[in-house]
């Protein structure tokens, strides 16, 4: 008698929602408590911080529902092009109307809630580069970098990276070129495209001195631990401080004001202090699992928009989530990528459940195709079993 291995869930779909949950889960509690501290200081109120966290998720969930229930084919032609001129008018606005925090703009107050534009900006990149790219694929016709998912994505990038935020920026043309080399571009394209994003990104570190200084803290940061690397020393000593099991959960010094944006860009190391080496390895597969299931998902879409829309949301949040964890590690310079569902951050929070709506969207439709071929198939168990390969 063959034993069968078992599984937890039905299909990818079933599996993204149930990790989205888990994810969920640990940022509120890793919210709250890396921020209690910080908001009873300064606004007399422990639960500032979660509350606000919990209204913005409930906005997040129905754009999660919403977008798993729209036709993600529906995002393509006019609201596309509504999406990515708003995006483009509201970071042309940000330097003149935005708020400044720590000597840059990068936000627009919105009734009482902080918006961050450059977030929207990665969503719309990913949809734009999907329209273009798809039926690019689908046609099996030549794609070309001079196009406009390209040519706006660079105007975005450039939008963004004088609020300053270099690693926003980077991220927002990073993912569209991406899409480009996975799409398939030829190879003597992409490795030049490689040699020209590593060479301007060099460029543009030493055109700034804070941001070579960076650099220089990222590969030694125990020798400017008194200033740049002060973030970097911190992270390091609050991962290494947690051990197996952790401190407990509430019971981590780190947010006793020793680790600036302890509930915000480095919530991962509070996490991993409190929680200790099994929470952080457990968060770090969750993020793992979301991107295998993702690409399942995308591979499975019923055509080319579907799946390059599907691998550039995938991207979006698990490849962020790498990202902000090599960061907090000190794998990685110190950017501004949050870690999705984790670090406190309302637009992030937003943009992340929708796209995990996008993707359930993207998998309903590549499922329901798949049930109706196999219904359509004879029933020829040989046929059957060679279409299963196939595909």
């Amino acid at each position: 008698m063959v034993k069968t291995i078992p599984r937890f869930w039905k299909n990818p779909i079933e599996a993204l929602l149930v990790i989205t949950f888990l994810l969920i889960m640990f940022g509120v509690i890793n919210v709250f408590s890396a921020s209690f501290v910080v908001a009873g200081q300064q606004y007399h109120d422990s639960y500032f911080y979660v509350k606000r966290h919990l209204m913005v998720l409930v906005l997040g969930l129905i754009g999660l529902y919403v977008c798993a229930k729209l036709d993600y084919h529906r995002l393509k032609g006019r609201p596309l092009v509504y999406l990515m001129f708003g995006t483009l008018i509201v970071l042309l606005l940000v330097p003149h109307i935005g708020l400044d925090a720590n000597g840059a703009k990068r936000w627009i107050r919105l009734g009482g809630i902080n918006f961050q534009p450059s977030e929207v900006a990665k969503l719309t990149v990913v949809l734009l580069s999907a329209a273009y790219l798809g039926p690019k694929l689908d046609g099996k016709r030549a794609i070309s970098l001079l196009s406009t998912p390209v040519f706006v994505s660079c105007a975005l990038g450039f939008l963004v990276l004088k609020q300053p935020d270099m690693g926003t920026a980077t991220v927002i043309v990073g993912l569209c070129l991406i899409l480009y080399i996975l799409a398939g571009i030829p190879h003597d394209q992409t490795i030049g495209l490689c040699v020209f994003f590593a060479a301007l990104c060099l460029y543009l570190v030493y055109a700034a001195t804070y941001r070579a200084e960076r650099i220089a803290a990222w590969i030694d940061p125990w020798a400017y631990q008194q200033g740049i690397g002060y973030q970097a020393v911190q992270s390091q000593l609050a991962i290494g401080s947690g051990g197996l099991l952790g401190t407990g959960l509430g019971l981590g010094s780190s947010k006793f004001y020793y680790l600036p944006e302890a509930h915000t860009d480095f919530a991962f190391a509070v996490l991993s202090q409190e929680m200790g080496f099994v929470g952080a390895v457990l968060v770090l597969l969750l993020f793992t699992a979301i991107g295998a299931y993702g690409v399942r998902i995308a591979l499975k879409a019923p055509d080319g928009f579907g799946m390059v829309l599907g691998m550039g949301l995938t991207l979006l949040v698990a490849g962020q989530a790498i990202a902000n964890i090599a960061m907090v590690a000190g794998l990685i310079p110190v950017t501004g990528v949050p870690l999705p569902f984790i670090s406190y951050g309302g637009t992030s929070l937003v943009v992340n459940l929708t796209a995990i709506g996008i993707m359930i969207n993207i998998g309903r439709r590549g499922l329901g195709k798949q049930v109706s071929e196999d219904k359509s198939f004879p029933a020829s168990p040989q046929k059957h079993r060679l279409k299963l390969i196939r595909r």
